[in-house]
């Protein structure tokens, strides 16, 4: 394709550059992240990608852009918790993949993150399975889910603290795991480092980290991984 004919795939905004190009380069359509962005232009260029592919994710939507996306688009599926919002395509493919991305999460004040992974997982046409509180405070926990674990494709571990969990997962399965810190702990968490340097420094083999509360980031590469 030459330089010029890449045109086509652009479409420029007074404040966005709008990449159509996205589902042949990257495999899906591009994402809108909501941070930094007013509502209005949140929707803006949500009107773009609905009428391109009957679709959208937006992730890191605060209240006032789920507020102005459900307004202009009553069928999106808003989720408070992992701030998102997914509208659908009619009718919703079937998912695609060698099987399903399992999310795991080490406590519940890290669902935030998982909730993300989730719906972009899902929007990505994956299977998506949760597996919720079977941190290594009480180990019995994972250890009773060892069948639930070995039948996923993927695995993502959403942890924070000590950030140890991917390391048991690691341990107990054979297929990729990739561990998201999350900045949930005491003071000496610093906001996420000491789980991130945890992960980094995993005994367990085959482990990847992404970066601290990056959810969407672990979807993206989960889904790759999958679809491969």
């Amino acid at each position: 394709m030459k330089l010029e004919d890449l045109e086509r795939f652009i479409e420029r905004l007074p404040f966005a550059t709008i990449d159509h190009l996205r589902p042949l380069t990257q495999g899906h359509q591009e994402v809108i992240f909501c941070q930094g962005k007013t509502p209005e232009q949140v929707v803006e260029i949500a009107q773009r990608l609905e009428v391109a592919g009957g679709s959208f994710l937006a992730t890191r939507a605060d209240l006032p852009h789920r507020e102005a996306l459900a307004a202009r688009f009553p069928r999106a599926e808003a989720n408070e918790l992992g701030r998102t919002v997914y509208l659908p395509p009619v009718p919703e493919p079937e998912p695609t993949g060698r099987g399903t991305i399992l999310i795991v999460t080490a406590g519940t004040s890290d669902l935030p993150v998982a909730e993300e992974a989730a719906v972009t997982a899902r929007a990505l046409r994956n299977r998506v399975g949760r597996l919720t509180d079977v941190g290594i405070a009480g180990l019995h926990r994972v250890l009773t889910q060892t069948d639930a674990l070995r039948s996923a494709a993927v695995i993502i571990v959403v942890a924070g603290m000590e950030g140890a969990l991917p390391s048991v997962v690691g341990g107990l399965v054979s297929v990729p795991v990739i561990a998201v810190p999350t900045s949930v702990g005491y003071g000496a968490s610093f906001g996420g480092i000491a789980a991130l340097l945890g992960m980094l420094n995993s005994c367990a083999s085959g482990i990847t980290v992404v970066n601290i509360d990056n959810g969407f980031g672990a979807a993206a590469a989960a889904s790759r991984i999958n679809r491969s």
